[in-house]
């Protein structure tokens, strides 16, 4: 059962974030405010999905290492840690504090220095969690590995 959650619930989440992001940069590059609103303010809604599928894959992530620590398994798991901090330390506040302000209708330096944090630390995550599904369809075998014609 493990080996079906852990690859749905990291999908889902990946695609959560995806979505964050994309949502954030497309409304910011259409200029509305109220497509600004709408899409801050429905980002902390979004946690509902998010952080059960975070915390599916995490868990059953963990669960399916066993111990092991070497090779993409170590990978992942040193990758882990980051992407949760970076998480609830930075992508969390920001998206709470960019739906307070925009729901007030205060598009200030604040909220536009705090917006750009919020879309690297999301890029950022973003990158790492795809390279963690990277590494996971490698370890299935669902990705193979490329070989250069230096390796062939």
């Amino acid at each position: 059962m493990k080996k079906l959650i852990h690859p749905i619930a990291g999908a889902i989440a990946l695609l959560t974030i995806a979505t964050f992001w994309l949502s954030t940069a497309l409304s910011e590059a259409a200029g509305s405010k109220e497509a600004i609103v709408a899409v801050k303010t429905a980002i902390p809604w979004g946690f509902l999905l998010l952080v059960p599928a975070l915390a599916a894959t995490g868990g059953t992530g963990f669960s399916l290492a066993r111990g092991r620590k070497v090779g993409l398994v170590a990978a992942k798991l040193k990758r882990m840690p980051f992407i949760a901090a970076n998480g609830l330390l930075v992508l969390i506040p920001c998206a709470l504090f960019l739906a307070s302000k925009a729901k007030a209708g205060e598009f200030d330096m604040a909220f536009y220095g705090v917006q750009a944090l919020e879309l690297i630390a999301g890029a950022v995550n973003l990158i790492l969690l795809c390279l963690n599904m990277r590494d996971g369809l490698r370890m299935t075998g669902r990705l193979k590995v490329r070989t250069t014609s230096a390796q062939r």
